[in-house]
């Protein structure tokens, strides 16, 4: 099992449903920090020493307080990290749930594990610290299908693109007018033949629900 951990988290009660959970898996050594300044810092001081950290364990949202900090979320912690310690097994440990981000996660910032701040999210953050420990990357249950249906369409920028304009209260038959302005060039037919594929593909009824999605999965 992992050695040493680093958790960062800037709320109490999700530090301490961490570390109950990693007292229970009697891991020896687990440093805590508030600030994703901090957990660099921390990550750094252990390359140095020739002590480095098995296991990152990060929120992704952290509030603005009257310490000015650096880096601002989770996801540009995971960045900086990679760039000074490539092989650090991430966990994600957020209430994030957006479908989009979550596998940008895995597929860009090479993330091991997602776990959901849910009921039920201590068993799931020991699943998914066994499982990365052994090499295997780990997505909360609550998540899969959700991940599952993103993958199984994928979205070109032409769809974000449409998508994008009806969010923004265009209407259905003005979308070509705005397409033209960016230099594509499509009818209004073809418009409406996307847009049906679309809502057929991801299984929704109305071009409300598409949008609703869309910005559900995070990628509008």
């Amino acid at each position: 099992m992992f050695k040493k951990i680093l958790i960062a988290e800037d709320h109490e009660m999700g530090s301490l449903s961490v570390q109950k959970t990693l007292e229970d898996l009697n891991i020896p050594k687990v440093d805590y920090v508030y600030y994703c300044d901090d957990a660099l810092a921390k990550v750094q001081k252990a390359l140095r020493e020739n002590d480095p950290y098995d296991l990152l364990i990060t929120d992704l949202s952290f509030e603005e307080d009257h310490y000015t900090q650096n880096i601002k979320d989770g996801q540009e912690l995971i960045q900086k990290v990679r760039e000074i310690q490539p092989a650090l097994k991430v966990i994600v440990f957020s209430g994030q749930h957006k479908s989009g981000i979550i596998d940008s996660l895995f597929k860009n910032y090479h993330i091991n594990g997602y776990v959901r701040k849910a009921r039920n999210d201590s068993k799931e953050l020991k699943k998914s610290i066994a499982s990365v420990f052994i090499n295997e990357n780990y997505l909360s249950t609550d998540l899969k299908q959700e991940v599952k249906k993103f993958n199984n369409y994928e979205f070109s920028a032409y769809d974000i693109t449409v998508v994008t304009l009806l969010s923004k209260g265009v209407l259905q038959k003005n979308i070509p007018d705005h397409l033209l302005e960016k230099g594509i060039k499509y009818s209004l037919s073809s418009v409406e033949k996307k847009l049906n594929s679309l809502k057929e593909d991801l299984e929704v009824t109305s071009n409300e629900q598409l949008v609703a999605f869309c910005k559900d999965i995070g990628i509008i």
